[in-house]
């Protein structure tokens, strides 16, 4: 039997450990730009400072955020730990992305009714149970009418972020 992608294997392990698929799709696109960033080595045949390289790369030359470079970071870790088996990779020194100190900009009220305003039909539901319930876009997505229950103003979220039970 042939040995399976080194991408479909991530995608095994990842499935296996219960990750959401975002979070599959996002390892498996940083771990592929990594590999191509070391023109196509295999990470079995790259060290600590390859990994170093990368990230410092993505932090001076891309200016990528702090949260981008964290989930790389974490790619990274979940491909040497978690599908190579590689405990003794000592990843140090890495050149770190700034955290921004700037506040997120917010939506004012009359602003937000004007964004909601412009959407229609089932789209502007889904609009407004984000901007009034603040749920996350996959969990409004994924409602079903059984998931409301206009007696008690309550509204189940089921598969949320992280499978939380909330």
């Amino acid at each position: 039997m042939a040995k399976k992608k080194l991408l479909d294997e991530v995608s095994d392990i990842a499935r296996f450990r219960h990750l959401s698929l975002r979070t599959e799709q996002a390892y498996r696109n940083w771990i592929k730009r990594y590999i191509f960033f070391h023109d196509k080595g295999h990470p079995r045949d790259l060290d600590a400072e390859a990994v170093r390289t990368f990230l410092t790369h993505l932090a001076v030359n891309e200016r990528i955020s702090a949260s981008t470079q964290n989930q790389a970071f974490s790619a990274l870790l979940f491909l040497y730990r978690q599908v190579l088996k590689m405990e003794s990779l000592n990843i140090q020194g890495v050149e770190r992305a700034r955290h921004s100190r700037r506040l997120p900009v917010v939506f004012t009220k009359a602003e937000s009714n004007a964004v909601i305003g412009q959407v229609q039909g089932e789209n502007r539901l889904i609009v407004g149970l984000l901007y009034g319930s603040g749920l996350r876009i996959m969990e409004a997505v994924r409602l079903r009418v059984k998931d409301i229950d206009f007696a008690r103003n309550e509204i189940t979220v089921r598969d949320g972020k992280g499978e939380q039970i909330d």
